[in-house]
């Protein structure tokens, strides 16, 4: 016993000498994810509405990016697919309590969610674009014009275009939504002046409303980003897995294909759904 107690203390030495940190500091051995999805038949993804990454078609049904994604890799695992449909603002704590296997939904990675969530190697790159009202802004041009406190920019609740708007907006008055619906409607109805998402959505939105809202920065985006799927922590065999299905099907071709349908412009979709959601 004394002996097991001496080879536990040394191996914890070692692990501090290595990793600065202490044994009882690192993470528990995660389930196998890969087994228990397999075993199951089942592949859950959490997720949420977000044109053109996931939507509601006429009919009540998922259609966009996302749930193309989502249901070739289950159908690659040999299993069905279940999406559970998440509030933005709580899908990575909805994760971490198992709700679902796997986060699928236009994420961006950031090292303050990666403290929390481990993420696969990207399979999109995006960026933030900003919508604006004709009448309260129509003059602006500048980063300089729109970052003023008498400015007011929506986005998202918890999304990365909040963070893009205080970072570059500092000065200006932020109002937060719980999606992305509710935050371009005030740049409709004037009640701010414009409004950052994830391209292309807000050229999307213009372009259904062409006298009220345009395009900022001649549509250039504000930012660009990498998006991955999200997973647990401690389950390195399952990352391993969903990394190497993107690296795979982005050799392919077929992740472009998808994104290309999806992201370039609307006319293969846009009679399919309701644009406002």
């Amino acid at each position: 016993m004394k002996l097991t107690r001496i080879l536990k203390a040394k191996a914890a030495m070692a692990l501090v000498a290595v990793f600065g940190v202490v044994a009882t500091s690192l993470p528990a051995v995660a389930d196998d994810l890969i087994a228990d999805i397999q075993k199951r038949g089942t592949l859950k993804v959490g997720m949420s509405t977000f044109v053109p990454w996931a939507m509601r078609d006429k009919q009540g049904g998922l259609i966009g990016f996302e749930i193309d994604v989502a249901t070739k890799l289950a159908a690659d695992m040999g299993v069905e697919v279940e999406f559970v449909p998440t509030a933005w603002s709580g899908i990575i704590p909805s994760l971490l309590a198992k709700k679902f296997d796997v986060i699928i939904g236009g994420m961006s990675i950031t090292a303050q969610r990666n403290l929390t969530v481990n993420f696969t190697t990207p399979y999109a790159h995006s960026g933030q674009m900003m919508a604006a009202n004709t009448k309260l802004a129509g003059n602006y041009t500048t980063i300089a014009d729109y970052n003023q406190a008498s400015v007011t920019i929506a986005c998202r609740r918890g999304a990365t275009p909040c963070k893009a708007a205080q970072k570059l907006f500092p000065k200006s008055t932020l109002r937060q939504f719980d999606d992305d619906a509710q935050a371009f409607q005030e740049v409709v109805n004037g009640n701010a002046h414009a409004m950052i998402s994830s391209a292309p959505k807000p050229r999307f939105w213009s372009e259904a409303y062409p006298n009220e809202v345009f395009v900022a920065f001649d549509g250039e985006n504000l930012t660009r980003g990498n998006e991955g799927f999200a997973l647990r922590k401690g389950d390195s065999d399952a990352l391993n897995f969903f990394s190497n299905w993107i690296v795979v099907n982005t050799s392919s071709g077929w992740l472009k294909e998808r994104h290309d349908f999806w992201f370039k412009n609307r006319s293969g979709w846009k009679d399919m759904v309701k644009l406002e959601q």
